[in-house]
This record gives C-alpha cells, structure tokens and sequence, in this order.
C-alpha cells in the first residue's frame, strides 16, 4: 500500500488549502487519517474518518474549521483546511489503518504517506 498526498504550500493567515491523499494497492482500508508535525513537536492526530460509515472525527485545535471526507471510487481521502493560522504550520501526512482502532494514535495506522508541507504566514 502507498500514499500519495498533495495541496500542501504557503498560505496567508485566514486562507484556505486542500489536501488529498491517495491509496494505492490491494488492502482494505477500514479508516484513513491526517497528522501533522511542527519543527520541534511531536506528531500529532488532526482529523480520521472511517471509510464504510463516513464518520468523522478531528482534534478540538482544528473543529469546526477542518473538514475530512473521502471519494471510495478513488480510494482519496481529502483535508479541507478553512481559517488556517500559523499555528497550523506543519507537515502534514495521511495515513491508513486495516482494523477498528479509536483511529486517534499513531499507533492505531499501519501506513503512513511522505507527508505535505503547510505554511501559514501571519
């Protein structure tokens, strides 16, 4: 399995970005997410959806400004970032998980795309 995202790049504080991430290969997908990770921070969780119900889930920094949602046909999952601020600097990666996990750890996905950066000035 790989993943493949893209749409990351500069953006002034109070834009607008999209990310899509793409599966390729042969395994089922029970649910995909997105994590980011800022110079000098931890990888942390941002939103997950699971892939047959369509139910969705994000971290409180991101709620109500992020949206994540997917196209099964194309096995893409997408970002939609609204109201972005420079705390939202980060690279930003997708992943996927094959089980039924809270989908809120890292641990709970077992592969992981590149990663995309996002810049926000202020």
């Amino acid at each position: 399995v790989q993943l493949q995202a893209s749409g990351g790049g500069l953006v002034q504080a109070g834009g607008s970005l999209r990310l899509s991430c793409t599966s390729s290969g042969r395994s089922f997908i029970y649910g995909m997410g997105w994590f980011r990770q800022a110079p000098g921070k931890e990888r942390e969780f941002v939103a997950g959806i699971n892939w047959n119900s369509g139910r969705t889930y994000y971290a409180d920094s991101v709620k109500g400004r992020f949206t994540i949602s997917r196209d099964n046909a194309k096995n893409t999952v997408y970002l939609q970032m609204n109201s972005l601020e420079p705390e939202d600097t980060a690279v930003y990666y997708c992943a996927s998980k094959r089980v039924y996990t809270s989908g809120y750890s890292l641990n709970d996905y077992h592969y992981w795309g590149p990663g995309t950066q996002v810049t926000v000035s202020s």
